[in-house]
């Protein structure tokens, strides 16, 4: 069975929703790249709430009306990574967390557009923070750009170098070039 968002529903548990990741990335011929990376026990991370990341699937967590989970998930195939995150409203969520998660793929699509060769890595970091102020004169409230995590270069490797901030002023750092692989991945917060 093929894995959609619309099976994050209330009464589902985060590991059910793994199980159903692995199946349908070795349905695929790949493999979970995050199962056993560093020893992490999953196909995917599973954060609800107030989990910004890693957030580790369990039989005993168990979704609810008006969750918000953020599902991350990597696969390899023929020797190459990816790495892909989508965050899902489980029944009504409050209108607040339906503008963060609007808020934050604005700021990702702010940062893919950024990426062309010739760029500066901050360039995107730039962009992302941009967005992130944007949105929040639009929607007349504040979002925290968690600044420790962000995303990275991809490619034979999970994480390779180099670091991508979601913050930063542009024009700094390594040039771009065509060829390179770049997960874009802005996390936000209601507040700080």
């Amino acid at each position: 069975m093929l894995f959609r968002s619309d099976h994050a529903k209330p009464g589902v548990s985060t590991k059910e929703l793994d199980e159903l990741a692995e199946q349908n990335i070795r349905d695929a011929g790949a493999v979970p790249s995050f199962k056993g990376y560093h020893g992490f026990p999953a196909s995917i991370c599973a954060s609800i709430n107030e989990q910004v990341v890693h957030g580790i699937p369990g039989r005993h967590q168990i979704l609810a009306d008006g969750d918000l989970i953020s599902i991350d998930c990597g696969a390899i195939l023929d020797g190459w990574h990816g790495d892909s995150a989508v965050t899902v409203p489980v029944g009504a969520v409050t209108q607040d967390e339906l503008k963060l998660s609007a808020a934050t793929r604005a700021a990702m699509y702010a940062g893919i557009n950024a990426i062309h060769p010739g760029a500066r890595l901050t360039d995107i970091s730039h962009a992302i923070e941009t967005a992130v102020h944007d949105r929040e004169q639009a929607d007349g409230r504040s979002y925290g750009i968690v600044p420790d995590y962000g995303g990275h270069d991809i490619g034979t490797s999970m994480h390779m170098e180099p670091f991508l901030p979601n913050h930063g002023k542009p024009g700094r750092g390594p040039r771009l070039r065509t060829g390179m692989a770049l997960a874009v991945e802005p996390m936000l917060t209601l507040g700080d």
